[in-house]
C-alpha cells in the first residue's frame, strides 16, 4: 500500500478476492473508474475499489447479470446494487434454514414407500437437490406430495410418471423469476435487507393459498372450456 492509502494491483486482487486479470477486464469495460497511474506501468487504486469489486462480481456471478447492465446499474445508483445483494442474502438465509437439517435416503424410502430409482431420477430432473448429506426440507416435502399422488392412483398404471412434474417446475420458474424481480424492484433500497426478508417470508404461506386457489379456478374453467368446446 502506499503512503496516501492506495493499493498496488496485487494488494487489490488479495483484498478482492478477484484476480488481476478479470480486475483489468472490468476496467476495460467501464465498471472501474480509471486507477491513479504514476508512470506508463505502474498504476494505484482507491481502497473503495474493493467493495466494488466484489458486488460486480456477486452481480455476475449470483444474479447473472451481464457486464454492461451491471455497468449501468452501477452508473446510475451503485447503493441500489448494494442493497439488490444484501436483499438476496437475506432471503437466501431464511430460505435455506430449513434445509440445514437433512434426511437420508434411506429415511426418506422408508418414510414414504418410493424406490430409490425414483429419487434418482427426480434428482436427475433438478425437481430434488441431495447432497452428500441427504435430502433437505423442500425436497422431504416434494417427496411427500409425490407419495400423496401415488397413494391416490396417480401412478404408472395410468401414465403418470415423476417426468409430470417437470411440466410445474418450468411453469414455476418463469413465475418465480417474474416474482424475484418484482420483489427486487419494490424492497430492494425501500427497507432494510431483515425487514424486506421478513415481510417475503411473512407473505410465502398466503402465496401459496393463493396459487392453489388460482389453480383450482382455472382447473375448473378450462375443464368447462373443453367440454364447451366438443360440443
Amino acid at each position: 500500500m502506499s503512503a496516501n492509502g492506495l493499493l498496488k494491483m496485487k494488494e487489490l486482487s488479495e483484498r478482492s478476492g478477484v484476480s488481476s486479470g478479470t480486475i483489468k477486464h472490468y476496467l476495460r469495460e467501464g465498471l472501474l473508474p480509471e486507477p491513479v497511474k504514476t508512470s506508463r506501468n505502474m498504476a494505484y487504486y482507491p481502497p473503495e475499489f474493493v467493495d466494488r469489486i466484489r458486488l460486480i462480481k456477486q452481480l455476475q456471478e449470483e444474479r447473472f447479470m451481464p457486464l454492461k447492465l451491471i455497468r449501468s446499474v452501477l452508473d446510475e445508483n451503485p447503493e441500489r446494487a448494494k442493497a439488490l445483494v444484501e436483499l438476496e442474502d437475506r432471503i437466501l438465509e431464511r430460505a435455506l434454514q430449513g434445509d440445514r437439517s437433512r434426511v437420508t435416503a434411506a429415511e426418506l424410502r422408508r418414510r414414504y414407500d418410493l424406490p430409490q430409482e425414483v429419487l434418482d431420477r427426480l434428482a436427475e430432473l433438478g425437481i430434488l437437490t441431495p447432497t452428500s448429506r441427504g435430502y433437505g426440507e423442500r425436497d422431504v416435502q416434494i417427496v411427500e406430495a409425490i407419495s400423496r399422488f401415488r397413494a391416490g392412483g396417480y401412478d404408472e398404471r395410468i401414465g403418470f410418471t415423476v417426468y409430470d412434474t417437470v411440466r410445474y417446475k418450468r411453469a414455476l420458474e418463469g413465475l418465480v423469476k417474474e416474482e424475484v424481480q418484482v420483489l427486487m424492484d419494490r424492497l430492494a433500497g425501500e427497507l432494510e435487507p431483515e425487514r424486506a426478508a421478513e415481510l417475503i417470508q411473512a407473505g410465502a404461506e398466503p402465496l401459496r393459498d393463493l396459487i392453489a386457489a388460482l389453480h383450482q379456478k382455472l382447473l375448473v374453467a378450462e375443464l368447462r372450456r373443453q367440454r364447451a368446446a366438443r360440443n
